[in-house]
């Protein structure tokens, strides 16, 4: 059926196609500073251009740029068609465009040179961090407004996600950006010490819990029933999902500290809370993989419900190593090694970048009012290059992080260590090879798909395209 309501698809298609132009940055940035890692003289010796400076640059890149851009597209697509009204404020979202856009040009500036306040997925500085406030309360009123002004009673469970990502990103954002200015771009934190630490690991663990799992966790209830055409396998489920990953993520932040100035107990329960996040977090993979009963053969036709399930099967994988690598004695080994860098991007491009890139590909084209992207096979080439990008990728930095672990605690009868840390970084050498082959491979996909949203977009009709929304009747 046609609902013949009138929404607001600009601001949707301006979030969209920045998601696509942020991602080509961000993972450009990605495979420099990979490339770095293994040929350290390609930064030039120029200041702006060392690993120092770009590798908050791509991270900021990546998840604030390409990943909230996204979120921004499909919250604001999702609540629109499940809610079955226009956006709350045209003008409120057009300033949430805008706006998101003034940090990230901003942020491409000042991290380059240097301006930072040295905070893990925290670095921009006070006067950006006050810019990023003032937006995300107009993207809270625009999501929440719209909500409100729903024609169903019903709030279908995709926009609980939505709503639980952007309220929790609130919080997080204003308690560790808690800042006293000292000029016009430098501050410091108002918390000293293993306090700042614990606070800085709760915000940065809880930006993966709530941006990069509770965001996208709303990309999966409804782009794979949509594109599946099936309904979820279980909502019930679904909202059991959602209170139980919501109320565990909150607490697992301190087992990054694992071994330092934090208090044992606290630690312990970072571990514990990491264990328990596993059932949530499998439950939710479960129920996506699931909602494909009896329409798995479309898999073997349909290049974008791969990008959609394949995601699931990074997430379950992310969600059952993050866990496991919390447990101190696993922790000890791979704590500070490049095991931790896999971890993160197995999650990073398997589960955020593939998950996004599904949706991005299913809202090109009614964006564009047309029937489909202007290639599938594109779509289908994106798809496998990618993968094989992410292969390469994580297995050759889980070898070299085990590795790395096993040589740094070797030691000889007498006491003294085996290896010199020289000797661990000159073994690891041949695996930032490959994984700087594999990040190449993953930037070549994301080309492709700049390509294809060029071809189907570039004649875009005017008139916003009309589809069938997911019900809460539907799911």
């Amino acid at each position: 059926m046609d609902t013949g309501l009138n929404y607001n698809y600009k601001v949707v298609r301006q979030f969209t196609i920045a998601t696509v132009v942020w991602g080509v940055i961000g993972m450009l940035m990605g495979v420099v500073i990979a490339a770095q890692l293994a040929w350290p003289a390609l930064n030039f010796d120029t200041p702006w251009l060392t690993y120092g400076r770009l590798r908050p640059l791509h991270t900021n890149a990546v998840i604030f740029a390409f990943g909230i851009c996204g979120l921004f597209a499909t919250s604001y697509y999702v609540v629109q068609r499940t809610c079955q009204v226009r956006l709350f404020s045209d003008k409120l979202a057009a300033f949430t465009f805008w706006g998101w856009q003034a940090v990230l040009v901003l942020a491409t500036i000042t991290l380059p040179m240097g301006f930072t306040r040295g905070k893990e997925y925290a670095e921009l500085e006070w006067p950006i961090a006050l810019l990023i406030t003032v937006v995300w309360v107009a993207y809270a009123v625009v999501f929440f407004g719209t909500l409100v002004k729903r024609k169903v009673k019903h709030i279908y469970v995709a926009n609980w996600f939505f709503g639980g990502y952007i309220l929790a990103v609130a919080v997080l954002h204003v308690v560790n950006g808690a800042s006293i200015p000292v000029s016009a771009w430098k501050s410091y934190s108002v918390y000293s010490g293993v306090q700042d630490a614990m606070i800085q690991w709760w915000y940065g663990h809880n930006a993966v819990g709530f941006i990069l799992t509770a965001g996208y966790l709303g990309m999966v209830y409804y782009f794979i029933p949509k594109q599946a055409d099936r309904p979820v396998y279980s909502y019930r489920l679904s909202i059991v999902h959602f209170w139980a990953l919501i109320f565990t993520y909150m607490w697992a932040g301190p087992h990054h500290l694992h071994y330092t100035a934090l208090p044992d107990w606290t630690q312990s329960i970072g571990m514990v809370f990491s264990l328990i996040l596993l059932a949530p977090s499998w439950g939710g993979m479960i129920n996506g993989m699931m909602t494909l009963s009896g329409a798995w053969h479309k898999l073997r036709s349909d290049p974008i419900l791969k990008f959609l399930i394949v995601s699931l099967s990074f997430y379950g994988m992310a969600t059952f190593e993050g866990p496991m690598m919390s447990i101190k004695t696993i922790n000890s080994l791979s704590h500070y090694t490049d095991w931790g860098i896999a971890h993160v991007h197995a999650g990073a491009l398997g589960w955020v970048g593939f998950i996004t890139m599904g949706s991005i590909y299913y809202l090109v084209p009614r964006l564009a009012g047309k029937t489909q992207m202007y290639s599938t096979r594109l779509i289908d080439l994106h798809f496998w290059v990618a993968t094989i990008g992410i292969v390469l990728y994580i297995a050759s930095m889980w070898i070299a992080g085990v590795m790395q672990g096993l040589m740094w605690r070797a030691v000889n009868p007498d006491g003294t260590l085996t290896y010199t840390f020289v000797e661990g970084v000159k073994a690891t050498y041949p695996y930032y090879v490959i994984r700087f082959g594999g990040g190449l491979l993953y930037l070549s996909g994301m080309l492709v798909m700049a390509y294809n949203t060029w071809q189907t977009m570039r004649d875009t009709v005017s008139r916003d395209a009309r589809i069938p929304a997911l019900t809460p009747q539907h799911a």
